[in-house]
C-alpha cells in the first residue's frame, strides 16, 4: 500500500513522455501497434519510393524528367496500381523486420544511455550518441534480413523499364535471380548497403536524438520539471526534430542510395557480373556527378516525409505500449 501511495503521488517529470525507454514498454503492445501503425505510414509515402526508384534506373527518358512528371506519367500508364507495386510484398515482408530493427534499436538506446550516465558530456551529446549507436546496431541487426526483401521489391517497381527482367510476383522474382546468380544474388548491393546505412541510420537517430534534447531545452523544458508539455508540443517538436534527420541524411545518402537501386535492378550491364565500380562507371558516362542524384527530389521528400510522419508514429506507438 505504501509503494501504491508513494507511485500515485510521485509528480510525473515533465519530459517522461518524450523519451520512453525500453524498461517501460509492454513489449507485445508495442509490436502490435508498430506493425498496423507503420504499415499505413509505409502505404502513404510508398508511391515516393516507386517515383525514386523509376527515376534512378530508367533507361527510357524518365531519369532526365522531374519527379512530378514521373509520377503522371506513372499514373498515366499504370494508374493507381502503378505507384503500388511492390507495396504488399514490402508490407508483408516487413513485419519481421520491424521487430529485429525495433528491439534492438531500443535495446541498444537503452545501454548506451545507461554506459554514458556517469561520464561527463553534454546532455545532448549523450542522447545524441546513445540513439546514433543504437541506429546503427538496429541497422547492422536487420540488414541480413531487409536487403533480399529490398531486392524483390525494387524489382518489382521497375517493371517493363529497359534493362529490367519481367517478373511476375515475388515469387518469380527470387526463381529468376537464383536461376541467374545464385542465393548471392538476393543479396547485391549487400556489402554497400551494410557499409553506408548503419553510419546513415547512425546519423538519422543521433540528430534526431540531439535534436529533440535541444529544442526542448530551447523551449525551458527540464526533467526535473512538474509542467508536462502538451501532446500538440510533443507532436511538433519530435516531427521537427525527424524533418531536420530526415532532411541531413538524404542530402548525404542519395548517391549512394542511387548506386545501389540499380546494382539491384538492373541486368544489362553486359559481361560479368554487375559491381559497384561498373555502376558507378556507368552514371559517370550517362551523366556526369549529377548522375549519382537522381531522384533526389523524390528521395529528399520520401525521407524528409518519412522522418517527419515515422517518428511521430513510432512516439506515438510507445506512448500508447507504455505499461501501467
Amino acid at each position: 500500500m505504501a509503494m501504491e501511495a508513494e507511485a500515485t503521488t510521485a509528480p510525473a517529470l515533465a519530459l517522461a513522455d518524450t523519451d520512453i525507454n525500453w524498461d517501460r514498454l509492454d513489449k507485445t503492445k508495442f509490436h502490435i501497434i508498430g506493425a498496423i501503425l507503420f504499415t499505413a505510414q509505409s502505404a502513404l509515402l510508398h508511391p515516393t519510393a516507386v517515383v525514386k526508384t523509376r527515376m534512378q534506373v530508367a533507361g527510357s527518358g524518365l531519369s532526365r524528367m522531374r519527379g512530378i512528371s514521373v509520377f503522371k506519367h506513372i499514373l498515366k500508364t499504370d494508374g493507381i496500381p502503378g505507384l503500388y507495386r511492390g507495396f504488399g510484398t514490402s508490407a508483408v515482408g516487413s513485419l519481421p523486420g520491424r521487430v529485429l530493427a525495433l528491439t534492438s534499436l531500443e535495446i541498444s538506446k537503452d545501454m548506451m544511455l545507461k554506459y554514458t550516465e556517469g561520464l561527463d558530456m553534454a546532455e545532448s551529446s549523450r542522447v545524441g550518441i546513445a540513439n546514433g549507436v543504437a541506429g546503427m546496431m538496429s541497422s547492422l541487426v536487420s540488414c541480413a534480413y531487409y536487403v533480399p526483401l529490398d531486392v524483390i521489391c525494387q524489382r518489382l517497381m521497375v517493371q517493363g523499364l529497359p534493362g529490367t527482367t519481367v517478373c511476375n510476383g515475388p515469387y518469380d522474382v527470387v526463381c529468376k535471380v537464383i536461376k541467374a546468380e545464385g542465393f548471392r544474388g538476393m543479396y547485391r548491393g549487400f556489402g554497400l548497403t551494410a557499409l553506408t546505412q548503419s553510419p546513415a541510420s547512425a546519423l538519422w537517430w543521433g540528430a534526431y536524438g540531439a535534436a529533440q534534447h535541444i529544442i526542448w531545452r530551447s523551449l525551458g523544458y527540464r526533467d526535473d520539471m512538474d509542467k508536462k508539455p502538451s501532446h500538440i508540443e510533443m507532436v511538433t517538436v519530435q516531427a521537427t526534430a525527424g524533418m531536420v534527420a530526415g532532411a541531413c541524411s538524404s542530402v548525404i545518402t542519395t548517391p549512394i542510395d542511387t548506386v545501389k537501386t540499380r546494382l539491384q535492378v538492373m541486368d544489362n550491364f553486359g559481361a560479368g557480373r554487375p559491381s559497384v565500380l561498373k555502376t558507378m562507371r556507368t552514371l559517370l558516362k550517362e551523366d556526369g556527378w549529377q548522375g549519382f542524384y537522381r531522384g533526389f527530389g523524390p528521395r529528399f521528400l520520401n525521407m524528409s516525409l518519412y522522418g517527419t510522419t515515422m517518428i511521430v508514429t513510432y512516439e506515438l506507438i510507445k506512448r500508447l505500449s507504455v505499461r501501467q
